[in-house]
């Protein structure tokens, strides 16, 4: 689709599809929570929800979250970013449940690879929880390769006895 956005930190941009792309503000993050969470519910190896107001909130003081939203403001999708020197980082994918599988997921990792390449960054990492298998495969189909395995940040957050890990995969922008 070619999504550019010129200063994501501000700008408000229209979709070929109607959508509005935006950059998350803190008064979006109550939202944000609902979103990532009910697109993560299927994670049901996860001792409560993906995330909440204080993981999120500490987020985007360090990175950007692109909000895909319908023409009457609500969220529809959301994605992480984060500009880590030369290599980008993009994270929780997020598509609302009632409008996963309408591309919304493509257009949101066009937009975050859009938005990394224009801070600089040459690649991109992601990473996939090992429990979620039909996860590297799609986003093998965008690009993506895998690189190494790292711990899962928040291991207390895993039900006990399951074992989980990331994949990190990785694309040249």
């Amino acid at each position: 689709m070619g999504l550019i956005l010129v200063d994501p930190q501000v700008a408000t941009m229209n979709t070929a599809s109607g959508f509005n792309l935006r950059a998350a503000t803190t008064t979006d993050i109550p939202g944000l929570v609902e979103t990532i969470n009910a697109a993560f519910a299927v994670e049901t190896f996860l001792e409560g929800t993906r995330t909440n107001l204080e993981h999120l909130s500490a987020a985007i003081e360090v990175g950007s979250f692109l909000l895909m939203e319908d023409a009457s403001g609500r969220l529809l999708g959301s994605v992480y970013t984060e500009v880590r020197g030369p290599r980008g980082y993009m994270g929780m994918l997020s598509v609302a449940p009632e409008h996963q599988g309408s591309g919304l997921g493509r257009t949101l990792i066009e937009a975050a690879e859009a938005h990394l390449r224009q801070q600089g960054c040459e690649v991109v990492d992601i990473t996939v929880l090992n429990l979620r298998p039909e996860l590297p495969p799609l986003y093998g189909r965008f690009g993506y390769v895998r690189t190494g395995i790292e711990a899962f940040a928040r291991p207390d957050a895993i039900k006990p006895g399951v074992e989980c890990h990331c994949i990190v995969m990785t694309k040249t922008l």
